[in-house]
């Protein structure tokens, strides 16, 4: 087989590599790209951008309906049998469209990957707040309440990680100091909730709970963020509490079978 070919099949750890930097041209403010844009954010020579993307379409990873590239259906598919969407998604959703209908604010389903919160699921309803990410994207942990509801729980190597990789400051209020950072983290659990106030974003607030798996381990956190008028600790606190409980709980009985041993 000449090298072409090889290329042309993607086989090996090559092919992977440059599947995953198309992969990574796209987000949130880039959803779909010409191939000039590909191969600006990709990195990738055009004729290998072009080849791997035609390969891609193939596979179903991508989709090209005129001249842009969009991911594709069959990557959606796949997504639904991750755990953090089969498991953890489809015990908690029924707590966060509860929580919604108590609050009726934007609620966040999120999971600690790295240095940022994966945001796993969010239900808006008809008062849409564009400037949050979208499902599928990622925040910041350190000025997060989802992030800091995981962080309180967290072991110290998790938390020096984040500290390491620096505490960007968002806005005027974002907290950047590792000592205020590990001072707030430590307040967390004696009140059972995190809070943001506009360290994301100016104007929006955010009050978290954790989720625990069936080992007392913290997995995930669900959040209620919107406008900081709206947004107090008083008025959501106990249901974002409840709703945290309750997904524990469903999320527990979940992951241990009848057998009362760990899947």
């Amino acid at each position: 087989m000449s090298p072409a070919q090889r290329d042309d099949t993607g086989a090996g750890a090559g092919g992977l590599d440059r599947a995953a930097a198309i992969l990574a041209a796209f987000d949130d403010t880039h959803r779909e790209l010409t191939l000039a844009a590909l191969v600006a954010r990709s990195g990738l020579p055009r004729s290998t951008a072009h080849r791997t993307a035609d390969k891609m379409i193939k596979l179903g990873w991508l989709d090209k309906p005129h001249d842009r590239y969009r991911i594709g259906n069959r990557l959606f598919e796949l997504s639904g049998l991750a755990p953090v969407r089969h498991e953890l998604r489809e015990a908690v959703l029924p707590y966060l469209q509860d929580l919604y209908t108590a609050t009726r604010t934007t609620v966040q389903l999120g999971v600690l990957q790295a240095t940022q919160v994966l945001v796993v699921e969010k239900i808006t309803g008809h008062r849409p707040m564009p400037m949050l990410s979208q499902v599928g994207g990622m925040i910041p942990a350190h000025c997060s309440g989802i992030g800091r509801a995981i962080l309180a729980y967290s072991d110290a190597a998790t938390v020096d990680t984040v500290i390491e990789a620096g505490l960007v400051r968002r806005t005027p209020r974002t907290i950047t100091s590792p000592t205020a950072l590990r001072r707030e983290l430590a307040a967390i659990p004696e009140r059972g909730l995190a809070v943001d106030r506009e360290e994301g974003n100016i104007g929006v607030s955010c009050i978290a709970a954790p989720i625990f798996g069936p080992l007392g381990q913290v997995v995930a956190a669900l959040s209620v963020t919107g406008p900081t008028a709206v947004v107090r600790v008083d008025r959501a606190g106990p249901a974002v509490r409840l709703a945290a409980a309750a997904s524990s709980r469903a999320y527990s009985h979940r992951r241990v079978p009848l057998s009362g041993t760990l899947d």
